[in-house]
């Protein structure tokens, strides 16, 4: 299915999920800072087929939804708008623990083609934490009545990940958005994220604590991202590993 202006939203999905509930093939985090059309997005991807609660023990909302694209059903999660993903609200620390230890098929950054350079430092840190990113510039028929222009190949070059330019108000863009969003969920559209390197002596405190990550998380967190916060001493994620490692062992105990 493609989702363009007039074929995305409620009319479409409920004809997709008439027949009851359909299994899930890939969950799609949604991120960005506030205003930059997030929910927009969010709702015209889903229409009318989304629900929103908390996440639980927090009194941040949660919402998703599910949508289909090339024959395949989606699950997207609106994570809460921020502009870092430095623990400094509840919000903050919702939206990293999710994309660290959630791990969704592929996070949309959503960001705003007027204030480009602001919204950046988020996609950058969401790069720290999985090579799975689709950066969407949304708003772009503001940026080109300011008469900004933004140059989504040079973009998707520094960064290393698809880029998509969208203006999700009048639906433009939104088609390609969903099928790169496909494309990276499905693996098979590579990408080559930028890393950002520290000095020589960070750098080498960061390869010895990966190590010791690797061997306790496997490949299921990103041990470079983990290291640098536990360097930090950020007691944020250090708490929320504890209650993820201890989950896991319940689990595993459980099916033992």
């Amino acid at each position: 299915m493609g989702l363009t202006h007039q074929s995305c939203g409620a009319g479409v999905n409920k004809e997709n999920f008439s027949q009851g509930d359909s299994k899930i093939d890939y969950v799609i985090a949604l991120a960005g800072n506030p205003n930059t059309g997030k929910s927009t997005i969010f709702n015209c991807l889903t229409g009318l087929n989304q629900h929103t609660g908390n996440w639980p023990g927090k009194t941040v909302m949660r919402a998703e939804g599910k949508y289909i694209n090339q024959g395949l059903v989606f699950r997207l999660i609106d994570l809460p708008g921020t502009y870092s993903l430095m623990a400094n609200s509840v919000e903050e620390q919702v939206a990293r623990d999710y994309l660290c230890f959630g791990q969704p098929d592929a996070t949309v950054v959503v960001v705003d083609a007027t204030c480009l350079e602001r919204n950046l430092n988020l996609v950058l840190q969401v790069l720290e934490i999985t090579s799975k990113v689709v950066v969407c510039v949304n708003l772009i028929d503001e940026a080109e009545r300011k008469k900004i222009k933004v140059d989504i190949d040079a973009l998707a070059g520094e960064l290393g990940v698809p880029v998509v330019a969208t203006a999700a108000r009048d639906g433009t863009g939104l088609e390609t958005l969903a099928d790169t969003i496909t494309a990276i969920a499905t693996k098979s559209l590579p990408t080559n994220p930028c890393v950002v390197r520290y000095g020589e002596l960070i750098e080498a405190g960061i390869h010895e604590l990966e190590k010791q990550i690797k061997l306790l998380l496997g490949e299921e967190a990103n041990a470079r991202w983990l290291a640098l916060r536990l360097l930090d001493d950020d007691q944020t994620v250090i708490a929320a590993l504890e209650k993820w490692l201890a989950e896991h062992e319940q689990s595993r105990t459980r099916l033992g």
